[in-house]
């Protein structure tokens, strides 16, 4: 079920772990970390047994069965001149379960894991507030320990008293603690009228205690600038829906004002920019060379964009073919 491709040496590290859910606070702090740390993957998760299409893809017409999401394995050895940095192993899950799987899916995670010996585990969630998109969020903690709790009470977090985490960024904890491992979760919070949206203020809320925790000296400039673009995004689509007028004009914005705005939101926190650039760069040596696109492939899958990306990522086949016929013809 757990592929490997290599086996890291790790001294005792910290786990970390994150699927989508609201906000994609979790999901997005984890890639966001992924991408600065340049992170190794060196196993996958083959996650057929616990995900069953519940549809088909329809693309022109023509149906085809869902790829089945999976889930990856990294690592991240910090060099010798930052000895205070700890052995790190992180988690990405593409999809989460059906609820009656994800218990299950968690076991088989924290089964493989423990063999690294991961002196504990961190998991991010969303926490749905009435708040405002512009208001700073609050942070908050819970444990699989009491005296965890006590690590983080310098760092401006509060304890949640009592509630509910859902989904794998929370059940994760409870399954590790079954097998006596400590972990946290941290929880930052959200507007409520606004859990569809990816929120990376709230992931720059997480990820500057993470950095400060693990002594990691994260660049988060890109999470504040993606942060500020959204806001302000999110202000002309409120202004719009209240029938207010924009500060930049007199009247609201035109239908195709909202429908350029919801592309360019969509575009913009979809994916990150090192992600994309990765992207392109894989798509110009594939083709120069065709072999390249598996490696371009792995990476669409990894994002979940290969069917935005599905049509020039057959057009490299196609062309490859027409270049064979040409030689052939000569």
């Amino acid at each position: 079920m757990v592929r490997e491709i290599t086996v890291p040496k790790l001294k005792n590290p910290i786990f970390i772990l994150a699927w989508p859910g609201m906000g994609e606070v979790a999901y997005k702090s984890a890639l966001f970390l992924r991408e600065a740390l340049r992170f190794k993957m060196f196993a996958k998760l083959e996650a057929e047994n616990f995900f069953k299409p519940a549809a088909v893809v329809v693309e022109k017409g023509i149906v085809e069965l869902p790829t089945i999401p999976a889930g990856f394995f990294y690592y991240f050895k910090a060099p010798k001149a930052q000895k205070e940095i700890p052995d790190l192993l992180l988690f990405v899950g593409e999809a989460q379960p059906p609820l009656e799987k994800g218990e299950e899916l968690a076991r088989v995670i924290i089964e493989y894991a423990k063999k690294f010996k991961p002196q504990m585990i961190i998991s991010f969630a969303a926490k749905p507030e009435a708040i405002d998109h512009k208001s700073e969020p609050s942070l908050w903690v819970v444990a699989t320990h009491s005296q965890l709790l006590e690590m983080f009470k310098d760092f401006d977090i509060k304890v949640l008293p009592q509630g509910q985490i859902s989904g794998l960024n929370g059940l994760i904890l409870g399954v590790a603690k079954q097998f006596k491992l400590k972990g946290v979760c941290l929880l930052a919070e959200i507007p409520i009228y606004a859990v569809q949206i990816e929120n990376p203020k709230a992931s720059g809320k997480i990820l500057k205690v993470l950095d400060k925790y693990l002594h990691l000296n994260l660049d988060l400039i890109p999470l504040t600038e993606r942060a500020k673009f959204i806001e302000e995004e999110i202000d002309k689509l409120i202004a719009y829906l209240k029938g207010k007028p924009l500060s930049q004009g007199p009247l609201p914005l035109s239908e195709e004002d909202i429908e350029k705005i919801k592309k360019d939101l969509a575009a913009y926190t979809k994916l990150p920019q090192s992600a994309r650039e990765k992207i392109e760069a894989l798509f110009k040596e594939a083709k120069r060379d065709i072999s390249k696109a598996r490696e371009l492939k792995e990476e669409l899958d990894r994002w979940n964009v290969y069917r935005e990306y599905e049509d020039r990522f057959l057009d490299l086949f196609r062309k490859e073919k027409d270049k064979e016929k040409d030689k052939d013809n000569h």
